[in-house]
């Protein structure tokens, strides 16, 4: 039998492989047919996807910007590759939206029995865990703050009551404006993500918000990919679009602002917990004026251990003559009611309202910036420039968590740099010389490579903007304007070292200023020399290399011993006395 089955081989196998290969047919097609039908859908909306600027076609309840990670793993579905990598696939989602109400039915909801989610990984986010960055980079992540603190902590907490108590008793329009609440995040925690949308949906009334918006950019951890659309997909009025490359904050928010469907843009960042009331007074004051671009005071979470510190002061933003920004602490007010006033404001950071159709008119965010730092700088002096202004409005409160560093790379270390660069060239006019003195970095970059800003001063010129001049007597007129005169401006050093390193600079009053603002003066306290921001300073001539105290007439003298400092000493004829002001860089600019 044996041979008889091998003699008649031959005669039965082209019969078996014509079926085995019929059936191999079969299985491809039925495999296939879904992607091939997915692609050319995909590929039809990516060729009629307007670009950035346009505005975008009304999106179903939640759009989801496909990424190949959400199509089952690395083995998955891959992007056609004919597509420019800053094109988006759009795919509406089918899922069942629960029903949300305003924030005081949700927290009366919870009270009647419903289950609190906590902030810790769901099962869908504990199961993609492992498709997660490399654990270098979530080791490095987890420093940025505490994430295990952060996942015991309620979605759903209300942070402690920080408004002053005349905002209490506010009356707002009901007929305000709708919001757009734009979240940019990048591999972002989930626990700290999560509240930050629940801490929208639970204080914004829900006839002002439109929807909250989240635009992923290019983030590579697992619970951010299948499972935060799953578990977005059940909240009504949330809507997530990702990005298939890297865009940075500006690059995002810009994403965000053409997709948006409300008639302001709130831009928050994506650990962010918003007290009760917070939204109403920004879009009071938008709808007074269209252009104002409104901010809410920032309280800080601490990021080791997620307590909540409300900002007791009234603060306003500045920045620099490096374009650094700062909050600054205004003088106390007794007058209850003058503490719930709005602040007119040099600067804003990054958490911000602004109309949309304002936002679009003056030019959105600088594009030629990359992906983070100093975009609130160039768009605070734009706003002032252009026809608009800025304040921060005392009865609304965000928290923002401080973290132990940022937790996110840029591409080199002069990229925060290059966007200065931007700013100066684009909007300081002959003052970036001052930006240029005491930011080294950023003169050398300016030296060794170009910075193309055409279109930014096309725009400037068509929106028929006033020069920084203006900026400095009509808006920021507590800014010192350096005096820079030669050999009396620059690093005060010794003949034998430095000792102040940042700049310094006696001004043609006989004051001794120091830093990148010049607000802090050299005073004198006893015998030891101090930075002082009092409105009676010491006067301080330089003679013949010494800096000499002109109310004792001793000189200033570096002291290394155990009072290590400067202090005032007899003048004599003493190294330690001889200074001079070394200018390290000399921007000649025409």
């Amino acid at each position: 039998m044996m041979t008889l089955r091998c003699r008649h081989r031959p005669h039965r196998s082209p019969l078996l492989c014509f079926w085995l290969v019929l059936l191999l047919v079969v299985i491809a097609v039925l495999f296939m047919d879904p992607l091939f039908r997915d692609a050319s859908r995909h590929a039809a909306i990516a060729r009629h996807a307007p670009t950035a600027g346009h505005r975008w076609p009304a999106p179903a309840d939640l759009e989801l910007l496909v990424d190949s990670r959400d199509q089952g793993g690395e083995g998955g579905f891959r992007a056609p590759a004919f597509l420019r990598d800053d094109q988006l696939l759009v795919a509406p989602s089918s899922a069942p939206a629960e029903r949300r109400g305003s924030g005081v039915a949700a927290r009366d909801g919870r009270r009647r029995g419903e289950v609190e989610p906590r902030a810790g990984l769901s099962s869908l986010a504990g199961k993609a865990a492992g498709r997660a960055t490399t654990s270098g980079e979530a080791a490095a992540r987890r420093r940025a703050f505490d994430e295990a603190i952060s996942e015991g902590i309620s979605f759903h907490r209300r942070p402690p009551e920080s408004r002053p108590a005349a905002c209490l008793s506010q009356q707002y329009n009901t007929s305000l404006p709708t919001a757009t609440v734009v979240v940019c995040f990048h591999d972002e925690a989930w626990s700290t993500l999560l509240r930050t949308i629940h801490s929208v949906l639970d204080t914004a009334p829900a006839r002002h918000l439109r929807e909250v918006l989240l635009v992923d950019d290019c983030s590579e951890r697992g619970h951010l990919k299948t499972p935060l659309s799953k578990y977005v997909s059940k909240l009504k009025g949330v809507r997530l679009i990702r990005s298939a490359r890297r865009l940075g904050v500006v690059g995002c928010r810009v994403l965000g602002a053409a997709r948006a469907l409300g008639d302001v843009l709130v831009f928050l960042d994506s650990h962010c917990e918003c007290q009760q009331g917070w939204l109403e007074p920004l879009l009071e004051r938008i709808a007074g004026d269209r252009s104002r671009v409104v901010s809410p005071v920032m309280d800080v979470i601490d990021g080791r251990t997620f307590r909540y510190n409300a900002t007791r002061d009234l603060i306003r933003g500045v920045f620099d003559w490096k374009l650094d920004f700062h909050w600054e602490v205004l003088p106390k007010q007794k007058d209850p009611l003058k503490t719930v006033e709005p602040i007119r404001s040099p600067a804003l950071a990054g958490v911000l309202a602004i109309d949309r159709q304002f936002f679009q008119k003056i030019g959105a965010y600088d594009p030629g910036m990359v992906l983070w730092g100093v975009e609130n700088i160039e768009l605070s002096i734009r706003v002032w420039l252009c026809g608009g202004s800025m304040e921060v409005i005392p009865c609304s409160r965000v928290g923002h968590l401080e973290q132990f560093h940022p937790s996110f790379t840029l591409p080199d270390d002069d990229t925060v740099e290059k966007n200065k660069i931007r700013v100066a060239e684009t909007w300081l006019d002959a003052y970036k010389n001052i930006f240029y003195k005491r930011n080294t970095v950023a003169f050398f970059i300016w030296q060794s490579e170009s910075s193309n800003c055409t279109e930014r001063v096309k725009l400037q010129k068509m929106l028929g903007c006033k020069n920084f001049q203006w900026y400095l007597s009509n808006v920021h007129q507590d800014l010192y304007i350096p005096q820079d005169r030669q050999g009396f401006s620059g690093e005060a050093r010794l003949t034998f070292y430095s000792v102040l390193s940042r700049h310094c600079e006696m001004n043609s009053l006989k004051e001794v200023r120091w830093g990148p603002m010049g607000q802090l003066c050299f005073d004198a306290k006893g015998d030891r020399v101090v930075l002082s921001q009092s409105d009676l300073l010491s006067l301080f001539p330089h003679q013949n290399g010494q800096i000499v105290h002109l109310l004792t007439e001793k000189c200033i003298e570096a002291v290394k011993t155990e009072r290590k400092g400067l202090f005032l000493r007899p003048c004599s004829s003493d190294p330690r006395q001889q200074w001079h002001f070394e200018q390290l860089v000399d921007p000649r600019r025409s």
